[in-house]
């Protein structure tokens, strides 16, 4: 029986893809560590440090099928790493050629260099999950385009806005996220090839070591560093915190929808699947389980990250523990991003808008959420303060006689005085009062190519 949601056969699709999954399983694991050995093999061999006929015949021999599987976990328990005793069968395998298997390297080069292998694939992955996500998110933006609906700061109503324009504030941190994801790809996917103390000794004070470190690299089609990382932790770090940071946004937009859908609220809903969200006792309820999960995500991806921030502290040449954080922090981080992409895809691309439910919420109050536009249309001639002040009374009388904004507007003579009954009667028309919502909308909407 599985211990974690991460490989649970009921949880796992909750926190994780299938897809990643296989980017990060034991399997790909072991097998982007034989990548990287076969392509030191030839990378060594460009510079004449191990002999042709050798590297090719390592790479051509060298496989994982031909592991022992269980004296590989028994080994790696004992040796608390698994690249000597995967080096060893691999050089059973290849005979006399494997002397020339892991020429000059250190246990952190390989696994470094693995999990840089690794998390190529899982950005690629997280990449086309994010696009897809931006452009459901761009889609809602551009049809709710002039959808009225409440703007709420401190969870009260402010002033109108539209659903066009809380889904395109979405759709900007998203894109930005989308640039950010190719910058760590280009800064951070580093290969590691460093000898036991990262200066390359073993290879000679010539030009070999590098000359063989930007081979590895190109052979691989990772970034040749200037210095081995092996104790420099940020690349790691910063794709991580990238991944928590996307998944805040997630997060964030899953919040907004949950409370879209509270039975108060009304406004929205997840796709509907028969019984998803169902309660076994409540035949009506319908949870947003989707963002249930995305919040979730977020929430967990927030410690993966400090615990990466915790991981950059290491000693000297090679740290004495918190490279270990990384084993489960890097894998773990890629799934949870994952599957709140998936859930965000699913939940955004059939979100359902109620946009009659959305204009009639704006009358809750009575007119209230216009309450600064009256102010702003009077204050050139009360002055600001003083306009503020009456309406602020207005308001306050609203409330308490449970009465609208407008009647009570229309009860001040000095607002009837300078703005008259058609303009305040005018003003009290939510739509009116959008400022440029709509061109910002349009704006991130270009920038994003719709």
């Amino acid at each position: 029986m599985s211990s974690t949601v991460y490989d649970s056969l009921l949880f796992r699709d909750m926190f994780g893809t299938p897809g990643m999954r296989d980017v990060f399983s034991d399997e790909a694991y072991v097998r982007r560590i034989i990548d990287t050995e076969t392509a030191l093999a030839r990378a060594e061999a460009a510079v004449g440090l191990v002999p042709a006929d050798a590297a090719a015949r390592i790479t051509a021999t060298a496989s994982f099928e031909g592991l022992d599987q269980e004296r590989l976990r028994r080994e790696t328990d004992i040796v608390g790493y698994p690249i000597l005793p995967i080096v060893e069968q691999l050089s059973e395998q290849c005979g006399d050629d494997g002397g020339f298997i892991h020429w000059g390297a250190t246990t952190q080069d390989i696994m470094d260099t693995a999990t840089m292998l690794q998390c190529k694939e899982g950005l690629r992955i997280v990449g086309e999950q994010l696009d897809a996500v931006r452009a459901a998110v761009a889609g809602l933006a551009e049809a709710h385009l002039n959808t009225i609906t409440a703007g709420r700061t401190h969870l009260q109503h402010a002033l109108p806005v539209t659903f066009g324009f809380r889904a395109a504030v979405w759709l900007s941190a998203l894109d930005r996220h989308s640039e950010r994801l190719a910058q760590v790809a280009q800064r951070a996917l580093m290969v590691q090839f460093g000898g036991a103390a990262g200066t390359l000794a073993s290879l000679g004070t010539g030009p070999e070591g590098l000359e063989v470190r930007a081979g590895l690299a190109a052979e691989l089609g990772l970034r040749d560093p200037e210095i081995t990382w092996h104790v420099a932790r940020d690349g790691v770090t910063e794709i991580v915190t990238l991944l928590a940071s996307v998944g805040a946004s997630l997060g964030k937009i899953a919040l907004d929808v949950m409370l879209m859908c509270s039975s108060e609220f009304g406004e929205a809903a997840e796709p509907f699947v028969m019984g998803r969200g169902a309660s076994s006792t409540m035949p009506q309820k319908r949870n947003p389980i989707s963002c249930e999960l995305m919040l979730a995500a977020a929430k967990m991806l927030r410690d993966k990250s400090s615990t990466m921030l915790d991981a950059m502290i290491q000693d000297f040449e090679r740290a004495t523990g918190p490279w270990h954080l990384e084993w489960a922090t890097v894998p773990e981080s890629f799934l949870l991003i994952s599957s709140s992409l998936h859930q965000a895809e699913f939940m955004l691309s059939g979100l359902e808008v109620d946009a009659d439910r959305m204009r009639a919420n704006t009358r809750l109050t009575g007119g209230l959420i216009v309450a600064e536009a009256v102010m702003m249309a009077v204050a050139p001639a009360l002055g600001r303060q003083r306009a503020h002040t009456v309406v602020y009374g207005a308001c306050k009388a609203a409330i308490e006689s449970r009465t609208t904004l407008e009647e009570q507007l229309l009860a001040e003579p000095i607002l009837v005085e300078k703005l008259g009954a058609a303009r305040i009667h005018g003003l009290c028309e939510p739509s009116g009062y959008l400022g440029s919502a709509g061109e910002m909308t349009k704006q991130v909407l270009a920038a994003h190519g719709r």
